[in-house]
C-alpha cells in the first residue's frame, strides 16, 4: 500500500512529533530497532541499534508486544523467529528487500541440494547466512546444516567437517549460501586455497559444475554477492589507511 497522503505531506519537524508521541503513549508495548544502516532519522527512535541478529535477540528478550524493524525482510523473519508468540514483528516496508538473499529463494536452494546430490556421492552440508531468507534456512537445516554468521561462520565451516562422533555433520564439502565472497575469504582464511572452492550457479544446468569441479572442491560457493560490498577496492582500504594511520 502506498503511505497514506496525510503521512507524505507532513513536514520532519511534524513526523517527528508524531513518532515522538506515539512512542510515549505505546510505552513499553513498542520496541523500534534501527539496523546500523538506517539513517540518523530513524536511529533517533530506535530503542536498539545494531546488526540484525543482535537486534533479533534484544527485542525477543523484551516484553514489547509491537517489534518493529527498520530493516529488511530477512532480518524481519529473523525477529519474527526468536520472538514469542506474544509477539508481532512489524516491518515498515514489506518490499524491503535484501538483494543478496534474493539471489538465494527457497525453491533455488533446494533444488541444488538435491542436483548437488545427484552428481556426486560425496557427503555435502548446507552452510547458510544469517542474511538469507527464514525459507531458505529452514531447508538448510531440515538437510542437517547450519546457519552462520561473519563472525562464527568459520567455527560453523569447522564445525561441518568435523566426524560425526566428534559432533560434527561429517561433511566432504560444504555449500556455502548466499554470499561467495564470505565463503571463499573464510576458505582461505582457514588455511585452504582458492583452487578448493568451486562457484554453483543456480541459473545454469548442474550449477555450471563438471564432475572434476565437484571432485576437487571442498567448498562449493553459491553465486551470490552484496552489490554494495562489491563497490570496495583494494585502493579505497588503502586510501582510508592513509587518511587514518593506524585505525583497524
Amino acid at each position: 500500500m502506498p503511505l497514506p497522503a496525510s503521512y507524505a505531506a507532513m513536514s520532519d519537524e511534524e513526523l517527528a512529533s508524531r513518532i515522538t508521541e506515539r512512542k510515549r503513549r505505546l510505552g513499553g508495548d513498542l520496541c523500534i530497532l534501527g539496523h546500523h544502516y538506517q539513517r540518523d532519522e530513524i536511529v533517533r527512535f530506535a530503542d536498539f541499534v545494531g546488526d540484525s541478529l543482535k537486534l533479533s535477540r534484544l527485542a525477543a528478550e523484551t516484553s514489547a508486544k509491537y517489534i518493529v524493524f527498520c530493516g529488511v525482510h530477512f532480518m524481519a523473519e529473523s525477529a519474527d523467529v526468536l520472538s514469542g508468540p506474544q509477539q508481532a514483528v512489524i516491518l515498515p516496508h514489506l518490499l524491503a528487500g535484501c538483494t543478496m538473499s534474493d539471489m538465494a529463494d527457497d525453491s533455488a536452494v533446494a533444488s541444488a541440494i538435491d542436483e548437488l546430490a545427484r552428481l556426486t556421492d560425496r557427503r555435502i552440508v548446507p552452510v547458510t547466512y544469517v542474511n538469507s531468507s527464514a525459507a531458505a534456512k529452514a531447508i538448510t537445516g531440515r538437510c542437517g546444516g547450519a546457519c552462520c554468521t561473519s563472525s562464527n561462520v568459520r567455527n560453523v565451516f569447522a564445525w561441518a567437517f568435523e566426524s560425526t562422533d566428534r559432533g560434527g555433520a561429517g561433511a566432504d564439502k560444504v555449500l556455502a549460501i548466499p554470499d561467495r565472497n564470505l565463503g571463499v575469504n573464510t576458505a582461505v582464511a582457514m588455511g585452504f586455497s582458492e583452487t578448493d572452492c568451486a562457484v554453483y550457479d543456480p541459473q545454469l544446468p548442474s550449477g555450471g559444475l563438471t564432475g572434476r569441479d565437484l571432485e576437487r572442491a571442498k567448498f562449493i560457493l553459491w553465486k551470490g554477492y552484496c552489490y554494495v560490498h562489491q563497490r570496495f577496492t583494494p585502493q579505497h582500504v588503502q586510501e582510508a589507511r592513509r587518511r587514518h594511520p593506524g585505525s583497524r
